[in-house]
């Protein structure tokens, strides 16, 4: 498209002296707007953009001092440039108030053509380049809108490529532990039968696969959960020292069966009370130091912890894993803490996993606004390490111990009356030999209307719950029980979500539509113990 011409406007009442201007001005290759009068004048720059103004001064009913007051009080007008011209040429007085009224010259008549055409040529090359300016503001502004419409645009993508795979994972991670609950459930009931040796170590094989199984589900649902922000940091005062011993009581057996040390030190100046997320610490800890076994075959593992400064009531520490295993190349150490990452294809095929332990150890150190890194060398071991800043704590109050299952001994002659909601006849069966061990019967529904219709006749102190069930889900059957214990004043029955669905959405959606408690499947039996003494 080719450039518009400057234009200049030229106000004077007589039409010869208009003549004379463009006559005058016609090789600059601009174009003109004629005005006879101020009136005329303020009409045109309300429309136009002009790069310059020349305006005489004595005109009738609205001179050239009043039309450029009015010029000046316009923002679009404000700094446009104006020359003023006059045959009357009163240096002092009209100096003062071509000034104060806003022009940047002043021309006598008659006219000198060359210094007339000097001065507008140097007001048309600033006009110019003004432009020139305002053209690159424009085109950077369109870029700059351009990239952030594709940044949003990259953005939604993303963050629906997110929700997607995250609710994959999560239908997934559910259809997976429906089964898993009886295999699980059903491998309780096998153990607790007689067996003869053969037996025991054959269902003790099948224990240690499920736990695998598990313990991948539940990796592939923290992933989930970071992924999509529902992991929320718990601040409670925790024992650090009692944290580091459940981790090597967890994992003794294991480095025991390697002949491998298992050692933890700990700085002598440590203070053993913190407050913050001890459940993800010992998360993240428990990952690093159960990789550090997989991966030594000789040698020691060995848990430091040490302090690295002190801010008032908050301490650095810093965690450190070190092993005498295999260690890790500079180019595999690359690939650490990548989603679905193992350092190489021949140790995934030779020690298993998921690959996501990592992964989700960096999330939930980045969560606490730590960091977490490794130094290793191929064939020298490896340290793994993390520092957080916590405050210090008090001593955690102390809980009483788990009840006992014999304890339940007596529920069965106390009348307990429990319903059991669950469309799945495997996990039917796992659930009544849980409470069959407990000393509970219970009543058993298939979906969520018939639970209803049993509640309608009969008063229960216990309904656990499933959520996805045909006819009428859980959530569903849960808000009309709720309504109809509103209506008739009846006494409210204690509902437990008893789920495959693990998120905490999931859990958050079944205590808003009315549910009391949750436990997920596959569940343990010292879970329903704590259900049924609340």
């Amino acid at each position: 498209m080719e450039a518009k011409k400057p234009k200049i406007l030229i106000v004077d009442d007589k039409i010869e002296n208009l003549l004379t201007l463009e006559a005058v001005l016609g090789e600059l290759d601009v174009e003109f707007d004629r005005a006879l009068s101020g009136e005329e004048a303020l009409a045109l720059v309300f429309d136009a953009d002009y790069a310059l103004a020349i305006i005489d001064i004595q005109m009738p009913e609205m001179d050239g001092f009043e039309t450029v007051s009015y010029i000046r009080k316009l923002k679009k007008t404000r700094n446009l440039p104006i020359i003023f011209v006059s045959a009357i040429y009163k240096e002092e007085y009209h100096v003062r108030k071509g000034i104060e009224t806003g022009a940047v010259d002043f021309l006598v008549k008659p006219l000198q053509p060359e210094i007339l055409k000097g001065k507008v040529k140097i007001f048309l090359e600033l006009y110019n380049y003004r432009r020139q300016l305002e053209q690159m503001v424009d085109d950077r502004t369109s870029e700059l809108q351009q990239t952030n419409e594709q940044l949003r645009a990259e953005k939604d993508r993303a963050e629906s490529a997110t929700r997607t795979k995250s609710a994959f994972l999560a239908n997934m991670s559910h259809e997976i532990r429906t089964p898993l609950n009886g295999v699980v459930g059903m491998l309780g009931i096998l153990e607790g039968t007689p067996l003869d040796e053969n037996q025991k170590e054959l269902v003790s094989t099948i224990r240690v696969s499920s736990d695998s199984l598990l313990g991948i589900i539940n990796d592939i649902l923290d992933f989930s959960k970071i992924e999509s922000g529902q992991i929320a940091l718990e601040h409670i005062d925790f024992d650090l020292k009692q944290l580091l011993s459940e981790i090597e009581r967890i994992l003794k057996l294991k480095a025991d069966e390697k002949s491998l040390e298992l050692k933890i030190e700990t700085d002598p100046l440590l203070p053993q009370y913190f407050n913050g997320d001890s459940f993800r610490i010992k998360q993240v800890l428990l990952n690093l130091t159960s990789n550090a076994v997989k991966f030594t075959s000789k040698g020691s593992v060995h848990i430091k912890v040490d302090m690295l400064a002190k801010e008032g009531n908050k301490v650095r520490l810093r965690f450190s894993v070190i092993d005498t295993g295999i260690g890790i190349s500079e180019e595999n150490r690359r690939k650490l803490f990548r989603e679905f990452s193992q350092a190489d294809s021949s140790t995934a095929r030779k020690f298993g996993g998921s690959g996501l332990g990592l992964a989700i150890s960096r999330n939930l150190i980045h969560l606490m606004d730590g960091h977490i890194d490794v130094v290793s060398e191929a064939g020298k071991g490896s340290e793994f390490w993390f520092e957080i800043m916590l405050p210090e704590g008090a001593k955690p109050e102390e809980h009483s111990a788990a009840v006992n299952i014999s304890a339940f001994g007596s529920l069965k002659d106390a009348g307990l009356k429990v319903l059991l909601a669950e469309d799945n006849h495997i996990n039917q069966k796992v659930a009544l030999f849980s409470l069959r061990k407990l000393g509970l019967s219970c009543d058993l529904a298939e979906n969520g209307k018939q639970a209803l219709e049993y509640y309608q006749e009969k008063l229960y102190d216990y309904i656990l719950m499933d959520i996805q069930m045909p006819v009428m889900d859980g959530y569903e059957a849960t808000h009309k029980i709720r309504q109809i214990e509103k209506e008739n004043q009846r006494k409210p029955v204690r509902i437990v979500a008893m789920t495959a669905n693990a998120l905490k959405s999931d859990r958050d959606k079944c205590l808003s539509v009315g549910m009391d408690d949750y436990i997920s499947k596959p569940f343990q039996i010292s879970e329903l113990i704590r259900i049924f003494s609340t």
